[in-house]
């Protein structure tokens, strides 16, 4: 219970650093538009794959059978 605990509010703070770091940076009006934009496009890119893999890695740990593993 405590791990998750942890492991959240570890989570949320990181979170919380990250959006306001991507906060500045989107609103910074010194760095062009068109390199926002592209790390805006960079930024959803990576969250959609890493969406990706954990939704394949779930869906393939509940067809997994582990007959050869002893307890």
């Amino acid at each position: 219970m405590s791990q998750k605990l942890g492991l959240a509010l570890v989570g949320i703070g990181a979170l919380a650093l990250v959006g306001w770091s991507v906060s500045g940076f989107f609103a910074a009006a010194d760095i062009p538009l068109v390199v926002r934009i592209s790390m805006g496009v960079i930024g959803v890119g990576v969250v959609v794959l890493i969406a990706s893999v954990i939704r394949d890695r779930m869906s393939a740990a509940k067809t997994e059978d582990f007959k050869g593993v002893k307890n």
